[in-house]
């Protein structure tokens, strides 16, 4: 009786229910005999192996899937073929025929999976070009974002020395309002000192030694 386990699934549990599975199904096998197989192997039930099949493991076997139920069709169709030969009574005949029989059925298998890693190799390639062409892409946009970058801190730099010299022409015009301001200051007093000096009565003193007003 199989055991019941309730420790998590590891890696190697799931490699072995996907390469019994596949298995099963290229041979003609139902998954229910897969997962029987594979719960023996690991000590869970089968229904707990089905589960883990459907739920998990079998989204990351699509195209394994599709390959083996296409060998299976093979197979198949080779045990078709081999079934529609003449009987042939001699002994030695009909081993040389199964020889033959399973050794197309071998070269077809081969030649599946030869197919198969010519087909995956190119939608790696196209998949290669498609990143190349991607990163490319980034390499031109960060070199452009790099350029906009340094125009912008050249234009920065530029922006910054015409402030300070404005800020310097600023200051030299301030202190010359500044020193402009006294100068008027200081001529409007004496302006006005001089005024009142000429509006003050002068005297003279006579032979006499009396004052008199000199208008």
């Amino acid at each position: 009786m199989t055991a019941i386990r309730q420790d998590a699934w590891t890696p190697d549990d799931d490699l072995m229910l996907a390469e019994v599975t596949l298995r099963h199904i290229r041979e003609g096998s139902t998954q229910l005999s897969a997962f029987e197989e594979v719960g023996e192997r690991i000590g869970r039930t089968s229904a707990a192996c089905g589960f883990r099949w459907n739920s998990f493991v079998r989204k990351q076997y699509e195209e394994a899937i599709q390959i083996a139920k296409q060998q299976r069709h093979k197979r198949n169709y080779m045990k078709k073929q081999a079934a529609s030969l003449p009987q042939v009574s001699s002994l030695v005949t009909y081993d040389t025929d199964e020889r033959t029989v399973k050794s197309e059925s071998s070269s077809l298998e081969e030649s599946l999976s030869i197919d198969a890693v010519i087909r995956y190799l190119r939608e790696w390639k196209v998949t290669y070009q498609d990143l190349s062409r991607q990163i490319r892409n980034y390499e031109k946009s960060l070199k452009e974002k790099e350029d906009e970058l340094h125009r912008l801190r050249v234009e920065n730099e530029r922006l910054t020395k015409e402030v300070n010299m404005v800020q310097n022409d600023y200051h030299a015009v301030n202190d010359d309002y500044k020193t402009l301001i006294q100068i008027m200051d200081r001529a409007r007093r004496l302006t006005v000192l001089n005024a009142e000096d000429e509006n003050k009565p002068r005297f003279k003193m006579d032979a006499n030694g009396n004052l008199e007003r000199i208008e």
